[in-house]
């Protein structure tokens, strides 16, 4: 069994810096962890791909889909895709999991701290944004799928979960 990579120990120390919790894949430059957003648990796996620097940060939570549910969700995810600068929305069909994925590439053995904690909150913030316009399409019965305004859908801002402190400026 060969020892953890430098690249992954330095993304663990990134998260002890964080105070989060995670444990490595013993064998494999990979991490796990679980974060709870507002609206979702946010599964979190995190693998070093050494040779390059490259490291990739996904997001996942189980989304049980019917087969006549699969085209409203994958074109859901396609018009949340488009917005997006940094990551992107899949949907693993085999596994029936709604997954988050960011990816960067480094310059040095040791990842930077600032980067590794801005890419978990970035996939952290995506899945819980993105999580209760997937449960709408999850929950629309069959026979109204066609009735389903996916753009519009992505409009309402009631289902977007708060940003932090936010709430104190609003009382202020």
């Amino acid at each position: 069994m060969r020892p953890p990579s430098r690249q992954i120990l330095s993304v663990e120390d990134a998260f002890g810096r964080n105070s989060w919790h995670c444990e490595l894949v013993e064998g494999r430059d990979v991490l796990r962890a679980v974060f709870s957003g507002h609206h979702t648990r946010i599964e979190m796996v995190v693998q070093a791909y050494t040779p390059m620097n490259a490291l990739a940060v996904m997001g996942e939570m189980p989304l049980p889909l019917g087969e006549e549910h699969q085209p409203y969700l994958l074109e859901l995810l396609a018009r949340a895709n488009k917005s997006l600068n940094l990551g992107g929305f899949e949907f693993d069909l085999d596994r029936q999991r709604l997954v988050f994925r960011i990816t960067n590439i480094f310059e040095k053995e040791l990842y930077d701290a600032d980067i590794v904690s801005s890419m978990v909150h970035c996939a952290v913030a995506e899945m819980d944004r993105l999580a209760p316009y997937a449960m709408t399409v999850l929950r629309t019965p069959e026979d109204l799928l066609d009735d389903l305004d996916l753009k519009r859908l992505l409009q309402r801002e009631d289902l977007i979960p708060p940003v932090p402190g936010d709430e104190e400026e609003d009382y202020l």
